[in-house]
């Protein structure tokens, strides 16, 4: 009776293992961390969130980026400059394309607001495009340049007028 015990326990304890096996105690693994699938790069590391930056290009050598540009500070900021591939970007009327309010955001790649040339900006390639603030501190991502078709064939090439 004893050896029959005994090897019930054996077997009960051998079945657990794989079951056991399965739960984690790890908190950190990727699938906790947020995820935005898209083709944009993400940059959450200051007071400003820069999420899904690309260069929208429809003319080697030129592009409109987009990013969305989130405050989280607790006071107003605004865009100073956008750098992409080691050249200056021309920012569209600062009163509506650079103004970050307060909790608030901004999406640049509705006006075509900021517009750059530069003979790297080439379909397929990373550029390395740097956003400054008047607060904030600056932040530097590697954007893919994209065609202006599918996705991004809405987005303005140019700057818009601001009514």
């Amino acid at each position: 009776m004893t050896t029959l015990r005994t090897r019930l326990t054996q077997v009960a304890l051998v079945l657990a293992v794989p079951a056991l096996a399965a739960c984690s105690t790890n908190f950190g693994a990727p699938t906790d961390q947020v995820y935005i699938p898209a083709r944009g790069v993400n940059d959450r590391s200051g007071d400003v969130d820069v999420l899904n930056v690309v260069v929208v290009s429809d003319t080697e050598g030129t592009g409109t980026v987009v990013a969305t540009l989130v405050n989280n500070k607790g006071d107003e900021d605004t865009l100073t400059g956008v750098t992409v591939a080691g050249s200056e970007a021309e920012i569209a009327d600062a009163r509506e394309s650079a103004a970050l309010p307060v909790g608030g955001h901004n999406n640049l790649g509705t006006l075509g607001a900021v517009t750059a040339s530069s003979p790297d900006i080439e379909e397929g390639r990373f550029v390395e495009v740097v956003f400054t603030f008047q607060r904030a501190g600056a932040i530097t991502v590697e954007a893919p340049v994209v065609p202006h078709e599918g996705d991004y064939e809405d987005v303005p090439m140019g700057a818009q007028a601001i009514d």
